[in-house]
């Protein structure tokens, strides 16, 4: 993957010295995406810069990329991978355009020579890109379908500033660290979920998943190129079974693509070890392998686990059966509880933003030890989102709790913050209002039942307000340490495919992600396949519960936190005195209870005082 920047000004001179520093900064503050290389093109009116880390194409696959038509260029700085780069490239010849390197960036400019903005209906990918056409000064952003690849941008005084990262934008001096209510909403009402197209910093808005931008002189257009779209689902359960199993493998095998070491992530629950599994049998026919696969683990877990609703049981005894089962060169990555309290700071810096504390932080030292090893690595995310693998598919409780079934306990939000800021942002409406929101985009089907249409808003929510958290999380940690990360189950055939399966179809045999398991029967071992769902590992330790408190407690303790406004600070100090009943179940996801409630408090914290927040 790369990183992207650009600056569109039609009042300023952007190949003036002092503005060519600007853009340079930007570009600098991407470089961890791009460790290999970099460069950029600008001219009066547009700069664009790029970082590049080098997966396919070495030679090929420098950018910004140019292409001159006539008496006017064309050029693109794109990050991201197309999984169908040859098919494209055939049909495009067949068009009568020629082609110099093997890389996608070209297939990508190519085709929006041919099908302009039309053109991202044809790509099969995670991206993030620009186009710039010096010829009517247009600029034409657009990002993958699900959302994968990050996209930024402000659009202010005839001024357009876009980038892949926040810190990207706020190296421009025209863009400043700045967040109103409505950011502070999102921080602490909603976080470390974000409302889809939000930024979070005052005038930073995000390209959303499946849209395009178009910038010229008369201003600045967007366009909706992808949706899920209802319809009965007329395949019997043979066929059914026989698509999802094609359909994810097929996205297995083009993801492997690659001039550089790719491994998988493997935790031995059914997704990774389906994706490594079919990974595996790829590479063994293509004459290569063992594929390296890698896990992650906690010092002393083994001691301090204890199996609840959420995490059933630990998962190395099954990983362990699966590296044994294909063959793969495994490698156990275990993490010590003081490591993940000095990462705060670096996922904070990584997401630009207060994340998921040490869930982030973990998969950050993480991809640090896999990056090691590779430069591409496969993932699961997206599964239990499209088969319906988590527990607020499944608890009544959840389903008809009125609200983000991932995040219910709305009283330990309120009763943190100081009363004058309750009133000013009344975090209840405001995440009602988004929860509204949300529901108002569900796509309807005429007929459907009350039960299978409540699922399906589920399903909804969890695809767009829940995964995209996930999304980021996976992109800014990896690629904070130069490593990309594919994601075979967001292959947007497979979420419109899995989409309109009725329910009870996905639930087969009673079991979550039961119609997945019975598609993968004969890919993995029975127990493996039937394992009961198992999230992201954490830690068990409860050192790591004293760290968050003692971070929390410094905080307290020092007047010039900026954090202190914002909160309880007699509440807070009673809360660490004592154990909060408030957290029996997590108040974010699966995995954040109490530790990582005040983790999340100190990354806001971190992250006002890093990036020198004003609050307006």
């Amino acid at each position: 993957m790369c990183g992207i920047a650009g600056w569109i000004d039609w009042e300023n001179d952007l190949t003036r010295g002092d503005r060519k520093k600007q853009a340079k900064r930007m570009m600098e503050e991407l470089t961890h995406r791009g460790p290999d290389a970099d460069g950029m093109w600008v001219s009066q009116r547009a700069s664009l810069v790029h970082r590049r880390l080098i997966v396919v194409d070495p030679e090929g696959g420098l950018q910004p990329m140019v292409r001159r038509v006539g008496n006017r260029d064309y050029v693109i700085v794109y990050n991201g991978e197309l999984y169908n780069t040859d098919e494209v490239r055939q049909e495009l010849q067949a068009r009568g355009h020629n082609f110099y390197t093997r890389s996608d960036t070209e297939v990508v400019l190519v085709g929006y020579l041919e099908w302009g903005p039309a053109c991202v209906e044809h790509y099969n990918g995670i991206f993030a890109f620009a186009i710039w056409d010096d010829g009517d000064e247009t600029l034409y952003l657009a990002r993958d379908r699900i959302g994968v690849k990050p996209l930024f941008y402000t659009y202010q005084n005839n001024r357009f500033i876009f980038a892949s990262e926040q810190k990207a934008l706020l190296a421009n001096p025209y863009v400043e660290p700045k967040i109103n209510l409505e950011g502070l909403a999102e921080i602490l009402a909603l976080g470390p979920a974000r409302t889809p197209g939000h930024g979070v910093f005052k005038q930073i808005s995000e390209v959303k998943p499946g849209h395009y931008l178009i910038l010229n002189r008369n201003g600045l257009k967007t366009g909706k190129y992808w949706a899920l779209e209802s319809r009965h689902h007329e395949d019997d359960l043979r066929k059914t079974l026989e698509k999802v199993r094609y359909l994810f493998c097929d996205a297995v095998s083009r993801q492997l693509v690659a001039d550089v070491p790719v491994c998988t992530l493997l935790s031995g629950g059914v997704d990774s070890s389906a994706i490594t599994a079919v990974a595996a049998q790829e590479l063994k026919m293509q004459g290569n392998g063992p594929i390296h696969t890698y896990s992650v683990d906690f010092v002393d877990n083994d001691i301090h686990f204890k199996s609840n609703d959420f995490h059933p049981d630990p998962d190395n005894p099954w990983i362990k059966v699966m590296a044994e089962y294909l063959n793969t060169k495994h490698h156990y990555i275990n993490l010590d509880t003081m490591e993940q309290i000095k990462a705060l700071d670096l996922a904070v810096h990584a997401r630009d933003l207060p994340g998921m504390a040490d869930v982030d932080a973990s998969l950050l030292l993480f991809c640090q030890q896999i990056k090691k090893g590779a430069t591409v690595a496969l993932s699961g995310e997206c599964a239990d989102e499209i088969f319906g693998g988590y527990p607020w598919f499944h608890r009544e409780n959840l389903i008809n709790s009125g609200t983000f079934p991932w995040s219910t306990n709305i009283d330990i939000r309120e009763k943190v913050l100081s009363h004058d800021l309750q009133k000013q942002l009344n975090p209840r409406q405001y995440i009602q209002d988004r929860y509204q929101e949300a529901l108002s985009e569900v796509p309807k089907l005429p007929g459907e039942g009350a039960g299978e249409a409540r699922i399906k808003e589920i399903l909804y929510l969890t695809l767009t307000r829940w995964m995209p958290t996930l999304l980021d999380r996976k992109d800014r940690m990896s690629m904070a340490v130069g490593l990309e990360v594919r994601v075979p189950f967001c292959d947007h055939r497979l979420v419109e495919y899995a989409w309109n399966i009725p329910w009870d179809v996905k639930q087969l045999k009673g079991r979550e992600k039961g119609l997945l398991r019975e598609a993968l029967v004969g890919i993995l071992p029975d127990d493996v396949l039937w394992r009961k769902k198992s999230p992201y590992p954490k830690t068990h330790n409860p050192q790591y519960l004293q760290a968050t408190k003692n971070l929390v407690k410094n905080i307290l303790t020092d007047k010039n936190s900026p954090i202190l406004p914002l909160i309880d600070v007699v509440l807070v100090n009673n809360m660490l005195k004592n154990s909060q009943k408030d957290f029996g179940l997590p108040w974010f996801g699966q995995l954040m209870g109490e530790a990582q409630f005040y983790a999340y408090l100190y990354q806001i914290n971190s992250w006002l005082k890093a990036y020198k927040i004003q609050i307006v």
